[in-house]
Protein backbone atom coordinates (compact mmCIF):
# COMPACT_ATOMS: atom_id res chain seq x y z
CA UNK A 1 0.00 0.00 0.00
CA UNK A 2 2.51 2.50 -1.07
CA UNK A 3 1.03 3.77 -3.89
CA UNK A 4 -0.95 6.68 -2.88
CA UNK A 5 -3.71 8.27 -5.02
CA UNK A 6 -3.41 11.67 -6.03
CA UNK A 7 -6.04 14.00 -7.58
CA UNK A 8 -4.28 16.67 -9.97
CA UNK A 9 -5.19 19.37 -7.82
CA UNK A 10 -3.51 17.72 -4.80
CA UNK A 11 -0.50 17.04 -7.06
CA UNK A 12 -0.04 20.35 -7.98
CA UNK A 13 -0.20 21.62 -4.29
CA UNK A 14 2.30 18.71 -3.65
CA UNK A 15 4.53 19.95 -6.46
CA UNK A 16 3.42 23.86 -5.00
CA UNK A 17 4.45 22.96 -1.60
CA UNK A 18 8.31 20.74 -3.00
CA UNK A 19 9.29 23.82 -4.67
CA UNK A 20 8.66 26.15 -1.90
CA UNK A 21 10.41 23.95 0.40
CA UNK A 22 13.28 23.93 -2.77
CA UNK A 23 13.59 27.90 -2.54
CA UNK A 24 13.69 28.16 1.10
CA UNK A 25 15.96 25.35 1.39
CA UNK A 26 18.28 27.15 -1.69
CA UNK A 27 17.95 30.49 0.55
CA UNK A 28 19.09 28.71 3.74
CA UNK A 29 22.26 27.42 1.66
CA UNK A 30 22.90 31.35 0.64
CA UNK A 31 23.17 32.06 4.24
CA UNK A 32 24.76 28.84 4.72
CA UNK A 33 27.81 29.89 2.69
CA UNK A 34 29.22 32.76 4.92
CA UNK A 35 28.34 30.47 7.80
CA UNK A 36 30.58 27.83 5.82
CA UNK A 37 33.38 30.30 5.80
CA UNK A 38 33.17 30.57 9.03
CA UNK A 39 33.33 26.90 10.48
CA UNK A 40 36.37 26.54 8.19
CA UNK A 41 37.89 29.10 9.88
CA UNK A 42 37.21 28.08 13.39
CA UNK A 43 36.26 24.38 13.18
CA UNK A 44 38.14 21.19 11.90
CA UNK A 45 37.98 19.93 8.21
CA UNK A 46 35.56 17.36 9.30
CA UNK A 47 32.82 19.84 10.33
CA UNK A 48 32.86 20.78 7.27
CA UNK A 49 32.91 17.70 5.62
CA UNK A 50 29.82 16.64 7.43
CA UNK A 51 27.58 19.88 6.60
CA UNK A 52 28.61 19.58 2.94
CA UNK A 53 27.14 15.78 3.21
CA UNK A 54 24.19 17.15 4.71
CA UNK A 55 23.60 19.82 2.05
CA UNK A 56 23.74 17.00 -0.36
CA UNK A 57 21.87 14.31 1.30
CA UNK A 58 19.04 17.66 1.34
CA UNK A 59 19.30 18.39 -1.87
CA UNK A 60 19.18 14.62 -2.95
CA UNK A 61 16.16 14.29 -1.12
CA UNK A 62 14.58 17.43 -2.85
CA UNK A 63 15.23 16.21 -6.36
CA UNK A 64 13.93 12.77 -5.67
CA UNK A 65 10.69 14.50 -4.31
CA UNK A 66 10.61 16.33 -7.30
CA UNK A 67 11.31 13.81 -9.42
CA UNK A 68 8.51 11.53 -8.23
CA UNK A 69 5.77 14.73 -8.19
CA UNK A 70 7.08 14.83 -11.67
CA UNK A 71 6.73 11.25 -12.79
CA UNK A 72 3.32 10.92 -11.18
CA UNK A 73 1.76 14.35 -13.07
CA UNK A 74 2.91 12.44 -16.17
CA UNK A 75 1.33 9.62 -15.78
CA UNK A 76 -1.93 11.21 -14.89
CA UNK A 77 -1.19 13.16 -17.98
CA UNK A 78 -0.55 9.71 -20.26
CA UNK A 79 -3.93 8.66 -19.51
CA UNK A 80 -6.17 12.07 -20.30
CA UNK A 81 -4.45 12.05 -23.61
CA UNK A 82 -4.88 8.39 -24.63
CA UNK A 83 -9.15 9.14 -23.37
CA UNK A 84 -9.07 12.54 -25.71
CA UNK A 85 -7.27 10.36 -28.75
CA UNK A 86 -9.88 7.83 -28.23
CA UNK A 87 -12.35 10.38 -27.71
CA UNK A 88 -11.55 12.01 -30.76
CA UNK A 89 -11.24 8.93 -32.64
CA UNK A 90 -14.78 8.08 -31.62
CA UNK A 91 -16.02 11.62 -32.75
CA UNK A 92 -14.53 11.41 -36.15
CA UNK A 93 -16.12 7.76 -36.59
CA UNK A 94 -19.55 9.35 -35.72
CA UNK A 95 -18.90 12.88 -37.88
CA UNK A 96 -18.37 10.47 -40.70
CA UNK A 97 -21.44 8.16 -40.29
CA UNK A 98 -23.06 11.58 -40.32
CA UNK A 99 -22.07 13.13 -43.22
CA UNK A 100 -22.68 9.60 -45.00
CA UNK A 101 -26.66 9.70 -43.76
CA UNK A 102 -26.63 13.21 -44.68
CA UNK A 103 -28.62 14.36 -48.07
CA UNK A 104 -26.74 16.52 -49.83
CA UNK A 105 -29.27 19.34 -49.41
CA UNK A 106 -28.56 19.16 -45.43
CA UNK A 107 -24.76 19.31 -46.34
CA UNK A 108 -25.11 22.28 -48.34
CA UNK A 109 -27.38 23.85 -45.33
CA UNK A 110 -24.61 22.73 -43.24
CA UNK A 111 -21.75 24.21 -45.60
CA UNK A 112 -23.81 27.51 -45.22
CA UNK A 113 -24.34 27.71 -41.36
CA UNK A 114 -20.80 26.56 -41.11
CA UNK A 115 -19.02 29.94 -43.53
CA UNK A 116 -21.65 32.75 -42.21
CA UNK A 117 -20.59 31.52 -38.74
CA UNK A 118 -24.66 31.30 -37.52
CA UNK A 119 -25.15 28.26 -34.80
CA UNK A 120 -27.05 25.35 -36.44
CA UNK A 121 -30.21 24.96 -36.67
CA UNK A 122 -32.77 22.20 -35.76
CA UNK A 123 -33.86 19.94 -38.61
CA UNK A 124 -36.52 21.32 -40.44
CA UNK A 125 -39.43 18.92 -41.30
CA UNK A 126 -39.47 17.94 -45.04
CA UNK A 127 -39.20 14.82 -46.98
CA UNK A 128 -37.76 12.23 -44.89
CA UNK A 129 -33.70 11.21 -45.86
CA UNK A 130 -33.07 7.80 -47.18
CA UNK A 131 -31.66 6.97 -43.67
CA UNK A 132 -34.43 7.47 -42.06
CA UNK A 133 -36.32 5.41 -44.59
CA UNK A 134 -33.67 2.98 -44.57
CA UNK A 135 -34.48 2.26 -40.36
CA UNK A 136 -36.18 -0.72 -39.90
CA UNK A 137 -39.07 0.23 -38.05
CA UNK A 138 -39.93 -2.08 -34.51
CA UNK A 139 -43.65 -3.17 -34.66
CA UNK A 140 -45.15 -6.25 -32.91
CA UNK A 141 -47.80 -8.08 -34.15
CA UNK A 142 -49.13 -8.69 -30.82
CA UNK A 143 -50.21 -6.55 -28.18
CA UNK A 144 -47.94 -4.62 -25.82
CA UNK A 145 -47.48 -5.03 -22.50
Amino acid sequence: MNTPCYTVAAMDLGVYHLRHFSISFLSSLLDAESAHVKLERSSSGASVVAIDNKIEQAMDLVKSHLMYAVREEVEVLKEQIKELIDRNSQLEQENTLLKTLASPEQMAQFQAQVQTGSPPTAATPGPPSSAALAQPASHSSGPSA
